[in-house]
């Protein structure tokens, strides 16, 4: 029985599970399987696949199948440089005119980080999706309050290569200690408009996940994630 799902909302549905890694570099996609899955006719599922293979996640080789794309680590970096350049600029003029109201504001999405991270001692899986959406939501504050947020929305629109680097970081928690200190370091460059400190900063927080993973992405566990 068709279920009335559109191409838009399969390709959301796959996306979001190749994002979050729930669909992993190197796996098979399967129309017959994804026709089940969503009960639903071939021709909306292809359409989705061509949609993820024009945004480079996934390549459909001819009588073989689809495949997930790797992680090409190349594109990743030159995406982080990118997003160090721009949030650099962006948050200097932040703190220049911040008002004590958007500093509390940024305070309070700090301590909403900080529980996300403090979660990582409790039982059970660590909710990776909740601690970037907090992390996100203090880094849009400075966006939102210099009007930059048509770049903001570009630098955080799903990427086949940026996005799975990041998550890949976030997997088991190692990247929380650092990532709470950044955050900590960013509440103490707005209450002090320390300028000087804010590239460096952005460059330590951005490349962490570069320097955390390091020589792991040439290990067994993840070799077949890159190209």
């Amino acid at each position: 029985m068709d279920t009335g799902l559109s191409v838009d909302e399969i390709y959301q549905i796959l996306e979001g599970e190749i994002v979050s890694l729930e669909i992993k570099p190197g796996e098979m996609l399967s129309e017959n399987t994804l026709c089940k899955r969503f009960s639903i006719s071939r021709t909306p599922v292809r359409s989705a696949l061509q949609r993820l293979e024009q945004n480079r996640f996934v390549q459909i080789i001819p009588h073989k199948g689809t495949i997930v794309t790797p992680i090409n680590l190349h594109i990743a970096n030159q995406l982080i440089y990118q997003r160090v350049a721009v949030e650099s600029m962006v948050f200097r003029d932040f703190v220049k005119v911040c008002t004590p109201p958007e500093a509390e504001q940024a305070r309070y999405r700090l301590r909403m980080l900080e529980e996300a991270g403090a979660k990582r001692h409790e039982p059970g899986p660590f909710d990776i999706n909740d601690f970037l959406h907090r992390d996100l939501a203090m880094h849009e504050i400075w966006f939102r309050s210099t009007d930059k947020m048509y770049l903001w929305e570009q630098l955080i629109k799903p990427d086949a290569d940026y996005s799975r680097f990041i998550r890949l970081d976030i997997v088991g928690a190692r990247n929380v200690p650092d990532v709470l200190e950044n955050h900590q370091e960013m509440m103490q460059i707005i209450d002090t408009k320390n300028l000087d400190a804010i590239e460096p900063l952005m460059m330590q927080h951005l490349y962490g996940g570069i320097r955390r993973l390091g020589g792991k992405i040439f290990s067994d566990e993840y070799r077949e994630y890159f190209e």
